[in-house]
């Protein structure tokens, strides 16, 4: 695996490989990669000879309270799980090679309808930094097919109905969330949580699961359920932000009866902010 940062290597040899006729999946990341960034790289061998992945902390997303600085950067560690799953190359830029012009001159992309609610209401801004990061990557590396976990669920949704509505010819596959053997979905910022506090993170998982199983029931009273469910969660310690049924396809709130749903939450617990979905 060939490591490179300019946009000028990674042309390179994003040409020779079009040159050869080969497709490219791609795989972006943050970086601190775990089983769940793992699994779509396996998925990006099924589906293409040569595999791109990136590693990029995207400062446009984050907040100005939230954990930039602190957020773990791994990359050696993480090239050497790369290798070891067969990528091909990695993109690993600095934040000047992403933003030439600064954070604050660069052109953004927003997406509007599927951006608004759940995590924008208590993270505003991110699935702008979210939307141009990917953009910017996905004209970077012209990619066939892309891959992203589906544990992000309104991020998927984002990027989903920028690649719609822009016109670009790339395949969007998501994977499904890979959870640990008490249900917590992994992510990297599990490791934030403490000895007790990972023994209750996976109440999370379970009280969607509850969700799920009493709208599977046709139970009609939709934000009772999602009230109680807050409850449930504040009870056992988290800091519970949004319990919300919505149709899986538009984001917009589920209306009783409705099957074609995902439950979605996000909670802290501790310094750990915790998000998790179910598919209905």
């Amino acid at each position: 695996m060939e490591t490179v940062g300019s946009v000028d290597a990674l042309r390179a040899q994003i040409k020779l490989w079009r040159q050869g006729g080969g497709r490219i999946a791609f795989v972006p990341t943050m970086g601190n990669l775990h089983e769940g960034h793992l699994q779509l790289v396996r998925e990006a061998r099924l589906v293409a000879p040569h595999v791109v992945a990136s590693i990029f902390v995207n400062p446009l997303q984050f907040g100005p309270n939230e954990d930039l600085d602190n957020y773990p950067r791994t990359l050696q560690d993480d090239q050497k799980k790369l290798i070891a799953e067969g990528v091909d190359l990695l993109f690993a830029p600095d934040v000047a090679t992403m933003y030439p012009r600064g954070t604050q001159c660069s052109t953004v992309v927003e997406v509007p309808d599927v951006s608004q609610g759940l995590c924008n209401d208590f993270r505003p801004g991110h699935f702008t930094g979210v939307a141009t990061v990917v953009a910017r990557l996905f004209n970077l590396v012209q990619p066939d097919v892309a891959l992203f976990g589906e544990k992000d669920y309104q991020q998927l949704a984002v990027i989903r109905r920028m690649v719609d509505d822009l016109g670009w010819p790339i395949e969007l596959i998501g994977v499904a969330t890979v959870r640990e053997p008490d249900g917590l979905a992994m992510s990297s910022r599990n490791q934030y949580l403490g000895d007790e506090e990972r023994q209750v993170a996976p109440m999370l998982y379970q009280t969607l699961c509850q969700v799920a199983s009493d709208v599977k029931a046709q139970k009609t009273g939709y934000r009772v359920l999602e009230s109680e469910a807050m409850e449930a969660l504040a009870q056992a310690g988290f800091s519970p932000e949004y319990v919300e049924i919505r149709h899986a396809e538009s984001l917009h709130s589920a209306v009783p009866g409705e099957l074609n749903c995902v439950v979605l939450a996000a909670a802290r617990l501790g310094t750990a902010r915790l998000i998790d979905n179910i598919r209905v």
